[in-house]
């Protein structure tokens, strides 16, 4: 006869290690953005409404741990998708394909936060260096599992997705190394948590915690790098404010996916790159604050919308990503314009003066501003000369600065000029 005592002490046992996961999470997460769930390591990104640990963007620089990097990236984008679930909004996955093939498009360039992660390396002197690809979507037709939490219509844990991930990538015969990632994108209404508890989980639920999370698979042989971008469009993981393409997957890419993929390059493993807070390095950028976490626009989408990223001729909105050589959160490598002088200092209120300004960094194309107001004929004659003709302007002195994919040129006293009658 089977002893009663044995599923007693077996049911307190599950409980009691249930509830030391809780914890452990908690204490986590309380001082990291990496967590300990289980038997896995995740980082995750918190989501608005709870708590941030890069609320300034200044601090100590990202410590190197002695684990691996990605050298390259080849990027997957992998739908889970049964038959008869929820519907992907119209664009949706052309859109996030399309930002995966935009990066890669731009490989080795300047102009990108992939660029910004190039600096970070490896213990045997290798660098995760701008060599981006897009491997393609995949669709995943598999049946969602019963669920493992309930926060949800359809709610699935990190374990689940784990071996969801696994399955796919070993059935299929797909790369599971170093140089490859898969990010688990799935459609309105199904939402997901760290645990079977549902106390940290995904922007549509009740318990929200996190927008996105990265983390690794170990094989007998090899690795998959995978990360978990749950849909998150008008919800607390979204900022509501800037969708310069109008559409779901805006809010994807800067909800949670370019914060992950940057992760995923610098710290596939969670023992790479990340600082004494245990925050990687976009982690140390998330700050809610639109100055220090995304920093300041390029320019208005035909939307309206702002975007801080042209990547292939495509406009995004994203956060920006901590540089160890800059000490600052950046939006990119290349850097910023600065004009250091203008040439005449002055000019008739009704515009149309010819004006040369010199300085460093200019690029093609560039915009120049007199004050609030744009300039016309501007031409880039070299890195430090740019003519323009001035707008009509008010009576007194304005700041004129240039635009270029890197920035806006800071405000200096060199950069004066006055609007005479």
């Amino acid at each position: 006869m089977r002893d009663p005592r044995r599923g007693f002490e077996r049911l307190v046992l599950l409980v009691a290690t249930a509830l030391l996961a809780t914890l452990a999470l908690a204490a986590a997460s309380a001082h990291a953005v990496i967590v300990q769930v289980g038997k896995s390591t995740l980082s995750y990104l918190p989501a608005r409404g709870g708590s941030v640990h890069g609320n300034s963007p200044k601090g100590s620089p990202l410590e190197y741990h002695g684990g691996p990097i990605m050298h390259s990236n080849t990027n997957y984008t992998l739908y889970w998708d049964p038959s008869g679930g929820s519907a992907y909004p119209a664009g949706y996955q052309a859109g996030l394909n399309k930002y995966f093939e935009d990066v890669a498009h731009d490989s080795g360039g300047l102009l990108n936060i992939d660029s910004v992660l190039a600096q970070y390396g490896d213990g045997g002197g290798e660098f995760a260096v701008y060599n981006s690809h897009f491997g393609g979507a995949l669709s995943d037709t598999n049946a969602y599992p019963a669920n493992g939490c309930s926060e949800a219509a359809i709610c699935l844990t990190d374990e689940q997705l784990r071996a969801e991930v696994k399955s796919y990538v070993e059935a299929h015969a797909l790369p599971a190394d170093l140089q490859h990632a898969y990010y688990v994108l799935t459609p309105p209404g199904v939402e997901s948590c760290l645990e079977a508890l549902g106390r940290n989980c995904s922007a549509g639920t009740k318990h929200v915690k996190y927008c996105a999370y990265h983390g690794a698979i170990a094989l007998a042989k090899g690795v998959i790098v995978y990360a978990n971008d749950p849909y998150v469009n008008g919800l607390n993981c979204d900022t509501g404010e800037e969708h310069p393409n109008n559409n779901a997957f805006d809010a994807t890419i800067g909800g949670g996916l370019a914060h992950e993929h940057s992760e995923a390059i610098t710290d596939p493993q969670l023992n790479a790159w990340y600082d004494a807070k245990h925050e990687e390095v976009a982690d140390k950028c998330r700050t809610l604050k639109v100055s220090s976490e995304f920093g300041e626009p390029l320019g208005k989408a035909p939307d309206g919308a702002n975007y801080n990223q042209v990547i292939n001729a495509d406009l995004y909105w994203y956060q920006q990503v901590w540089s160890n050589s800059a000490g600052a959160c950046e939006q990119r490598a290349a850097a910023r314009p600065a004009v250091t002088k203008i040439a005449p200092k002055s000019g008739h209120a009704r515009g149309g003066t010819p004006v040369t300004i010199f300085g460093a960094n200019f690029t093609a194309p560039a915009t120049v501003a007199f004050g609030a107001n744009a300039a016309s004929g501007v031409t880039v004659n070299s890195s430090g000369s740019i003519s323009a003709v001035s707008p009509p302007g008010s009576i007194g002195t304005v700041q004129v600065t240039v635009t270029t994919s890197a920035g806006t040129s800071a405000i200096t006293k060199k950069d004066r000029f006055k609007y005479k009658r």
